[in-house]
């Protein structure tokens, strides 16, 4: 039997990330994709607990991969992939493709993370991806396999997911791979609100507005991605 790999994202099912990873993966071993069928981005490491949700196969055209959807969470489908759809115990799990970096403090609301981090605590060595925001995708594509190849039989280190971006650059521009990158504690956004909306009662209507803060620090993984390197290294979990 070869390796049993489980996949999710954040961007839900339909997502061209989570399709670009289960063909590069299918490289590696038999691929299971359980995906939440929407849009979850930042749900974090969150579970279902006080109400049933459900499971569906899903075709997504790809040879050889078993897809299916969930009206989980993220996390719930590391969970529900393990232990109710795959025949046997996945070997590694990846995340991703994120649509948008997963670097410095913004790592803690990501639900690319969360997933990994859920396959973290049930003893799996776990790969998350992410990528900027964009239609070009030549730097994610010249460098996946090979990281894949370099990270998927890594030994499972209790307490640590491995976190890799690519850069929002061409592939001209790209300076190539800057490994064990440690999490920068700025934040990719600073914090602002919007008031959309003064409400009767006192209240108000807000929506996130944050402003962009790109700031450059060495040996980081913010900074690699700035600098236009593609960004491996580890994350470690509260164990």
């Amino acid at each position: 039997m070869g390796r049993q790999i489980l996949i999710t994202n954040d961007d839900g099912i339909d997502a061209d990330g989570i399709r670009r990873l289960a063909y590069a993966a299918g490289k590696f071993g038999e691929v299971y994709v359980v995906a939440p069928h929407d849009q979850r981005s930042a749900a974090s490491h969150s579970i279902t607990l006080r109400t049933p949700f459900e499971i569906h196969p899903y075709d997504m055209g790809i040879p050889g991969v078993h897809g299916f959807s969930c009206t989980g969470t993220p996390a719930d489908c590391i969970r529900v992939g393990k232990l109710n759809i795959m025949p046997n115990l996945p070997d590694v799990v990846l995340t991703g493709i994120n649509y948008g970096y997963n670097v410095a403090a913004d790592i803690q609301y990501s639900a690319t993370l969360g997933a990994a981090f859920e396959a973290e605590f049930q003893g799996i060595p776990a790969i998350a991806f992410s990528e900027h925001f964009g239609d070009e995708h030549e730097v994610t594509d010249r460098y996946l396999v090979e990281i894949l190849g370099e990270l998927i039989d890594k030994e499972y280190v209790p307490g640590q997911v491995w976190n890799v971006n690519f850069p929002g650059c061409s592939l001209a521009e790209c300076k190539g791979i800057l490994w064990d990158r440690k999490v920068s504690r700025l934040s990719f956004f600073d914090d602002r609100y919007k008031v959309e909306e003064k409400l009767p009662n006192g209240g108000m209507l807000v929506s996130v507005d944050g402003v962009y803060n790109p700031k450059k620090e060495d040996g980081t993984d913010y900074g690699a991605i700035l600098s236009n390197y593609v960004s491996v290294g580890i994350v470690r979990n509260i164990s």
